[in-house]
């Protein structure tokens, strides 16, 4: 069901209302947003303080030190994290953030394949979820 009401400038408009699912689609991206934000950190940091950790297999063409990836991970990690807590304010900026950092996160995580390949697509894959989540269905969460 859709409710009229008058916008600013004295025309009216149509507010639809809003399904469940797109709800719980940006939902679901907000979640994975904050569950993938503390994953690139828990990688971030175990890279910065045990460099022996991970497993360095074939020679790809994205290649830097463990720590600079640590470094990486780490400030991605928290920027992921904020993002997804501010999805859920059906903010302009969370979205616009939630998407960029998204498609980075998705761009990392391609270049971190040559270390754990399965962890790598699994996040790519978490990545284009969330970037589908927030550009289909908007500020869908806030109005619910």
């Amino acid at each position: 069901m859709s409710e009229s009401y008058r916008t600013q400038a004295g025309h009216h408009a149509e507010r639809q209302e809003v399904s469940g699912w797109a709800a719980g689609w940006l939902a679901f991206a907000a979640i994975m947003m904050i569950v993938q934000g503390v994953w690139w950190l828990m990688a971030g940091i175990i890279a910065l303080f045990n460099n022996q950790f991970f497993v360095v297999g074939q020679q790809y063409v994205f290649q830097f030190d463990i720590t600079t990836w640590g470094w990486i991970h780490l400030i991605t990690g928290i920027v992921v994290l904020l993002a997804g807590i501010g999805l859920f304010s059906g903010a302009m900026w969370a979205r616009v953030v939630g998407v960029i950092v998204a498609a980075i996160a998705a761009l990392i995580a391609f270049a971190w394949m040559p270390w754990y390949p399965i962890w790598g697509l699994l996040l790519i894959g978490i990545s284009v979820a969330v970037i589908w989540a927030i550009t289909a269905h908007g500020s869908s969460l806030a109005e619910v």
